[in-house]
Formats: C-alpha cells, sequence, structure tokens
C-alpha cells in the first residue's frame, strides 16, 4: 500500500506515519520506485499506537507492546503488567478530576458578590490539575 492507501484506511496524516517510522515505532517503509510502500501489518501498528495513546499510554510504552515478534505469547502479559502499572495513575487522575468537578459545579452555582469573600478560594485541598 502506498502511504496515501494508509491514510485513507487508518485517517492518520502522512507526517504522522513518517514520524513513527522515524522514531521506530514503525518499521521502515519498503521503497518502490522511490516511493514508500507499506504491508497490512503497517495498519494494525497504527490501530495499537492510537488505542494506546488514547489510553493515555506514552510512545515509550507504545514501543514496547509493538516491539513483540508475531506470535509472542509475552506481549499479552507485557499488555497485563503495563495496564496494572497505569491503572493506578488513572484511578488517581480520576479522583483528582472529580473534586475538580465539585468545585466547578459549586462555582458556577457561586453567587458571592466578590472573590474576596467566595469561600470557594479557601480551600487548600483542592488538587492542582496537569496538563
Amino acid at each position: 500500500m502506498t502511504i496515501g492507501a494508509v491514510t485513507a484506511l487508518t485517517g492518520k496524516r502522512p507526517s504522522s506515519i513518517r514520524y513513527y517510522e522515524q522514531i521506530g515505532l514503525l518499521p521502515p517503509a519498503r521503497r518502490v520506485s522511490g516511493r514508500r510502500v507499506y504491508g497490512p501489518d503497517t495498519v494494525r501498528a497504527l490501530a495499537v499506537i492510537e488505542t494506546g495513546q488514547r489510553a493515555g499510554l506514552s510512545l515509550d510504552e507504545v514501543r514496547a507492546l509493538l516491539s513483540a515478534s508475531p506470535g509472542d505469547r509475552d506481549a499479552i502479559e507485557r499488555l497485563r503488567e503495563l495496564a496494572a502499572r497505569k491503572l493506578p495513575e488513572i484511578t488517581a487522575l480520576i479522583a483528582r478530576t472529580e473534586v475538580v468537578r465539585g468545585w466547578l459545579e459549586s462555582a458556577a452555582r457561586c453567587e458571592c458578590p466578590s472573590l474576596d469573600e467566595c469561600p470557594l478560594f479557601d480551600d487548600p485541598d483542592l488538587p492542582a490539575m496537569e496538563g
């Protein structure tokens, strides 16, 4: 497949595909008459990359998953270990987000005459949101 065909199938931009090649997430494409040619395994790798990123995995974590050889039964165990490591991070993020949501809901209903008189700014336990 050409890079255009891969982008049509996956919705990824050509620049993203070339970047993933450059950083080693995708193997270098074969060249035919100077044009990149990809196999069907590229489409699957791009699905793994996209899903991993949506799940909060770093590109290095995705790379570790993609480094498995075909039929590598240990790859699933690595996926389980990675998920088990990430779950506490996500659980903590959800807890922080719930606190912030509660604060924002209170702020949306606030009828204080000024910020100086608003008790919403007296809560030192409000967690900082990262990002």
